[in-house]
C-alpha cells in the first residue's frame, strides 16, 4: 500500500529504496514531521524484499541535510514537538537507520552539517560529490548529539579529529572528508547518481541474507554506544529547556554571534 508523505520521497527501483528529504528550501532541515516519516520509511524499506540496498539523499542540489531546523526549534516548551525524548524522535530516527537490515548509503551532493552529517555518519556508507561538505555546528547553536554523533564518530575518524570536529565546528571538503575515513569515495558532481547507482548494483548481487549476518557483525561491536547515546540524549533534553541553548537558537534565527558566556554557571 502507497503511502503519501509530505517531507520526504519513497521510491523504489531497480532494486534500491531511495529515500529524500524534499526539504530543498530550507537545506533539507528536518523537522518533527520529517524524522516521523524518516522512521516509516526506514520500517517500510526494511521490508522491500527486491532490495538490498537503502539510499538516504536530499532534495536539490544545496543540502543532503543541515540537521534541525532552527526556525522551528522553539515551540511553546521549547523544543521542537511533542514526540521523542528532546522533543523530536531523533533518537527513534537514528535506531531506525542504525537497525536497518540493508545496506545504507548516504548519497551527499552537498551540506551534510549537523544532524545530517550523524545521519551521513550512521549510514554504512557514503559516497560524495566534491562539492559536498561535512561538519557539526551543535556547541555553536547551543546543541549536542551525544552517542553515535559523538562516540561512533569517534570509531571512524578517531578520537582526536572528532574531538576537533566538535570543538571548532569547522567545516570539512568532501575530501577531507575521505581522508580522515568520513566518506568512502568522492566523485565529481555530475558522475555522483551513476556512482551510487554501480555501488547498489554490485550490493544487490550479493546474499540479502550474509550481508544481514554481517551488518549485525559490524553493529555488535558498537552496539554499547546506544546505551551512551539513550543517557545522553537524556541529558540533552534538560539542556535544550536551558537558556543557554536558547541563547544558541535565538542567535542563529537572528543571524549574531551567541554570548553563552553569560550563563555560565
Amino acid at each position: 500500500m502507497s503511502k503519501t508523505y509530505k517531507d520526504i520521497l519513497y521510491d523504489v527501483r531497480d532494486g534500491v529504496v531511495h529515500i529524500t528529504i524534499n526539504r530543498p528550501d530550507v537545506y533539507n532541515a528536518f523537522r518533527n514531521q520529517t524524522l516521523e516519516e524518516l522512521i516509516d520509511a526506514l520500517r517500510r524499506a526494511d521490508e522491500e524484499k527486491s532490495a538490498n540496498v537503502m539510499v538516504l539523499s536530499g532534495a536539490g542540489d544545496k543540502a543532503f541535510c543541515t540537521g534541525g531546523d532552527q526556525k522551528v526549534h522553539l515551540s511553546e516548551d521549547g523544543l521542537y514537538g511533542p514526540r521523542g525524548t528532546v522533543g523530536m524522535p531523533i533518537e527513534e530516527m537514528q535506531t531506525a537507520l542504525r537497525d536497518l537490515r540493508k545496506v545504507s548509503i548516504a548519497k551527499v551532493q552537498g551540506f551534510a552539517i549537523g544532524g545530517g552529517n550523524v545521519f551521513a555518519t550512521i549510514c554504512d556508507l557514503t559516497i560524495a560529490s566534491e562539492k559536498a561538505t561535512f561538519g557539526q555546528v551543535g556547541p555553536k547553536v547551543g546543541s549536542a548529539d551525544p552517542g553515535w554523533g559523538t562516540a561512533y564518530l569517534a570509531r571512524i575518524v578517531g578520537e582526536k579529529k572528532a574531538r576537533e570536529i566538535w570543538f571548532l565546528c569547522r567545516k570539512y571538503s568532501a575530501v577531507e572528508a575521505e581522508k580522515m575515513g568520513l566518506v568512502n569515495k568522492v566523485v565529481p558532481h555530475d558522475q555522483l547518481d551513476a556512482e551510487v547507482a554501480q555501488w547498489c548494483k554490485e550490493i544487490n548481487e550479493m546474499s540479502p541474507t550474509a550481508l544481514t549476518i554481517v551488518k549485525r557483525s559490524f553493529a555488535a561491536d558498537t552496539e554499547h554506544i546506544r546505551g551512551i547515546s539513550f543517557l545522553g540524549i537524556q541529558t540533552v533534553k534538560h539542556y535544550y529547556q536551558t537558556e543557554e541553548s536558547k541563547e544558541g537558537v535565538r542567535a542563529f534565527n537572528e543571524r549574531r554571534k551567541p554570548d553563552f558566556k553569560k550563563y555560565a554557571s
